[in-house]
């Protein structure tokens, strides 16, 4: 058994501003819908500060980075298992994100 009952995963990404948490958050449920399915609930859109949006196993977090820095997300799991992004699974021309400083 995992360390929670409820996902499987976390996904937890930072947005510039309230406009590119916005984007990310619609950009990835556009994407899943694409799939044919939907996530089970979004909250926190309107104001685009922390997005978490739940698809079930796996729950995705977008924060603007100041308030990414005040919840410490990745704190609150230290001792979980991290899952690194291939980057060849990154879209031509993308780098990867440098590693978040929660400081």
């Amino acid at each position: 058994m995992g360390r929670v009952d409820y996902a499987d995963y976390l996904v937890i990404m930072t947005g510039r501003s309230d406009r590119h948490v916005h984007a990310i958050a619609t950009g990835l449920e556009e994407a899943v819908r694409k799939q044919k399915l939907a996530p089970l609930s979004m909250e926190g859109l309107a104001a685009a500060t922390w997005v978490l949006i739940d698809f079930g196993d796996v729950v995705v977090h977008v924060f603007q980075e100041d308030t990414r820095r005040l919840y410490d997300i990745e704190g609150l799991w230290i001792d979980a298992g991290r899952v690194p992004v291939p980057e060849e699974t990154l879209p031509p021309g993308a780098q990867p994100a440098p590693r978040f400083d929660p400081s």
